[in-house]
């Protein structure tokens, strides 16, 4: 159920509203915009929207019919912005995350953290815990790993972002990352997601392998129900029949997410095709399709990178790639 109070409604009003919710039995989430405040109850039965238009205060109240419901676009029809100090992510200027896959070394990390910076990067991205495929890839530095991630940033004034791999990880992160990134393999992690939606940090959440844009708004539902709104989605391509890439970008998820919901939505285009090449073209088209950001893999040398290398920038490449995002984002209203 959402009711959105008119313009000027006072907070006696406001408060007769929560209360009826909370009779009958709705968990409310309130969102307070520049014009007017919205509320959501998410509750077990059905509620006659009538019972909510005739109270003093109110604009208008309707069911949410989609299964999502705070992470549907009628419970912030704005957008949300989320706010790390200056930097936002969502808002008119587009956010840059760039880095390796993962922290390797004291010299890699720093390396990779200048050419981040050099390009106009906000967040430097790198995994400390790497979750992969074969239990004997390189597996990541753990918390040693945070710590020179942490020292990296800070030297060039960036922010982090980094995978979490397991609710078990929280605690230790929160101390060095600002931006949790939850991974692929764990969008459906309902446990981890959970625990999450308590936390003092902001979520990027992937896109799975397989999973529809319905499913991962659900899965940015356990997280925005647990009092976490500072959720920020990610298309980072799917699985499908085609072989030509390791996976394939799927463009379309970005404007369907705009439609449907009122999350911040980012392009991964390193893991949405696995390949350097292809890399840049699936980054300009993503902002021209109204991504709100990138997250791209750069390494300071990729062809001995431990992970991910064939699809990690050169910095020259990076820097080919604002360049060209200079001159898209001013045509779909952006800046850079």
């Amino acid at each position: 159920m959402i009711v959105v109070m008119e313009q000027g409604s006072t907070e006696e009003q406001l408060q007769q509203v929560i209360d009826k919710l909370i009779s009958l039995d709705f968990t409310v989430h309130r969102s307070t915009g520049v014009i007017h405040t919205v509320l959501g109850g998410v509750g077990p039965r059905e509620v006659d929207p009538e019972e909510f238009l005739v109270m003093d205060g109110v604009r208008e109240c309707h069911r949410v019919v989609a299964p999502y419901k705070l992470a549907s676009r009628p419970f912030r029809p704005e957008g949300t912005v989320v706010s790390f100090g200056d930097v936002q992510v969502g808002g008119t200027a587009l956010t840059l995350m760039a880095g390796p896959c993962c922290v390797e070394s004291e010299t890699q990390i720093r390396a990779s953290a200048r050419i981040a910076a050099e390009a106009g990067a906000k967040f430097l991205r790198a995994s400390a815990f790497k979750p992969r495929t074969s239990p004997y890839s390189f597996q990541g530095l753990g918390e040693q790993g945070l710590r020179l991630l942490r020292a990296a940033a800070d030297e060039h004034g960036l922010l982090v972002v980094s995978e979490i791999g397991d609710h078990t990880q929280i605690a230790v992160m929160e101390k060095y990352v600002d931006l949790l990134q939850v991974g692929a393999r764990n969008m459906q992690n309902f446990t981890l997601l959970r625990d999450l939606g308590h936390c003092a940090r902001p979520v990027l959440l992937k896109r799975g392998l397989a999973a529809t844009v319905e499913e991962l708004l659900l899965s940015a539902e356990y997280i925005l129900a647990g009092g976490n709104y500072g959720v920020i989605l990610c298309e980072r391509g799917i699985r499908t029949f085609e072989s030509s890439t390791r996976e394939i970008m799927d463009i379309s998820a970005i404007p369907a997410v705009k439609r449907l919901s009122h999350l911040p939505i980012i392009a991964d285009p390193s893991h949405g095709t696995g390949r350097r090449d292809k890399v840049l073209p699936m980054a300009r088209a993503a902002i021209a399709a109204g991504a709100d950001g990138l997250l791209v893999e750069v390494h300071p040398d990729p062809d001995h990178a431990l992970s991910d290398g064939p699809q990690s920038l050169f910095a020259n490449q990076l820097q080919e790639l604002v360049g060209q995002l200079r001159i898209i984002a001013p045509a779909v209203g952006r800046i850079l």
